[in-house]
């Protein structure tokens, strides 16, 4: 045979190679659309946040990526594979390590290199505004034009879908909320973050909420939708950035149950929402100067406990005269008396803090709630650690309070 002969042979067999590895990769891409990840880990990250540092905790790589819903039929940057880790950008956004590509695919935003296995590796922020949905851990939303304010008027939502029955749990932290106050009765009546959706029940959020964060039980594979509603007749600077995390079932930092929010570190300060030193410049409904905390609320603040504490402390904190005061009238009590006009009884039964089985200086305290203009420093080894708190919607007689800004410390284990 000639060498032309040969070399068309050869040419021949060469593309019916080709051809049945193209038919193989199309193949298998329709029959999943989902790429296999490997294992996702995060230790010691410290994620923006008053409370966020994530220690030892493992959670499946399909939280960060969960899958694109676009696949692209021939995905040949999933040849290449490496662990998709939890990266820092350099936006200092958290991301997700990934292919250009699939970061690209997915309407991420690339933020810097992230792995030394190869170039093509970035670090994947995903953004997101109103009208948005979203299946990727670590998704920030924020309100159009961030960090501009939002000039208000009508509802930007995103919905939030978990990639499958092995998400548990979505964490919200506000980096930025800043929305229109309540009124002088605590009710969000102009503006409104609302969390619906879940297994768990959150209250309508306003006011001043920087650095705060909530926890919400998905239901299944349900979707949770964040919501936040203005009111366009209301001139106020809005804004708003979410990162939202999704936990597994089995992620080391899943909130206990009944807990709307979850602290991490041994020591720190926790606030009610809205919680600002300054007074509320609204009249509450009998005219008189109205309250900061808001109405009808009941929820949970746990704070994860740590090795080799037994029991937690809690005392107003220092530097803010009226970080308790809950009720009663503050305008008519001396600001260097404040600290000092505390309730602790059953008797409070409007607006008030549980914290079980508490002690002063070693000693039983008569009643586990707590409420007034007022917190004397209290103990408690009671497991889980937790302080409850509960208000009712009448804040007639509460006029001018701020809610709380406590300050807490777990204690070591005695030596026996």
């Amino acid at each position: 045979m000639s060498a032309g002969g040969r070399s068309s042979q050869l040419l021949a067999l060469v593309a019916i190679f080709f051809s049945s590895y193209i038919v193989g990769i199309y193949s298998a891409a329709r029959a999943s659309s989902l790429v296999q990840t490997s294992e996702l880990k995060v230790n010691n990250t410290l994620i923006p946040g008053n409370d966020t540092l994530l220690a030892e905790e493992e959670e499946d790589s399909s939280l960060a990526r969960s899958g694109s819903r676009h696949p692209r039929w021939f995905p040949f940057y999933t040849i290449g594979r490496f662990s998709n880790d939890i990266c820092t950008g350099n936006n200092l956004l958290l991301g997700t390590c990934v292919i250009n590509g699939e970061c690209s695919d997915n309407s991420g935003v690339a933020a810097g290199s992230c792995s030394s296995i190869t170039a093509q590796a970035i670090c994947c922020i995903y953004q997101r505004t109103c009208g948005a949905s979203t299946s990727y851990n670590n998704t920030y939303f924020y309100n159009s034009n961030y960090p501009a304010p939002y000039a208000g008027g009508g509802r930007c939502s995103i919905v939030v879908t978990p990639p499958d029955s092995s998400i548990c749990q979505l964490r919200v932290d506000f980096l930025s909320l800043s929305l229109a106050p309540p009124s002088g009765d605590g009710s969000c009546a102009t503006d409104a973050l609302t969390i619906t959706g879940g297994a768990s029940q959150v209250p309508s959020i306003c006011g001043e909420n920087a650095g705060q964060h909530v926890y919400v039980d998905f239901n299944g594979v349900s979707p949770i939708t964040i919501s936040v509603a203005t009111s366009g007749s209301y001139t106020f600077n809005r804004n708003w950035q979410f990162q939202i995390r999704m936990l597994g079932c089995t992620s080391a930092t899943l909130a206990p149950a009944g807990c709307l929010q979850y602290y991490m570190p041994s020591s720190g300060t926790l606030a009610s929402f809205n919680y600002v030193s300054a007074a509320s410049s609204a009249l509450n409904s009998i005219g008189v100067q109205g309250t900061r905390q808001l109405a009808n609320t009941k929820y949970g603040i746990c704070i994860r406990k740590a090795a080799g504490m037994c029991s937690i402390s809690y005392s107003q904190v220092g530097s803010d005269t009226y970080s308790f005061t809950l009720t009663n009238d503050v305008g008519a009590v001396d600001p260097t008396l404040l600290a000092t006009s505390s309730v602790q009884s059953q008797d409070c039964t409007t607006d008030y803090i549980i914290i079980p089985a508490p002690t002063q200086d070693g000693v039983a305290m008569p009643s586990d709630r707590f409420c007034g203009l007022g917190l004397v420093t209290t103990t408690t080894a009671a497991k889980p650690f937790v302080v409850y708190t509960v208000t009712d919607g009448n804040e007639d007689m509460d006029i001018s309070n701020r809610g709380f800004y406590l300050s807490y410390s777990q204690n070591a284990c005695p030596i026996l």
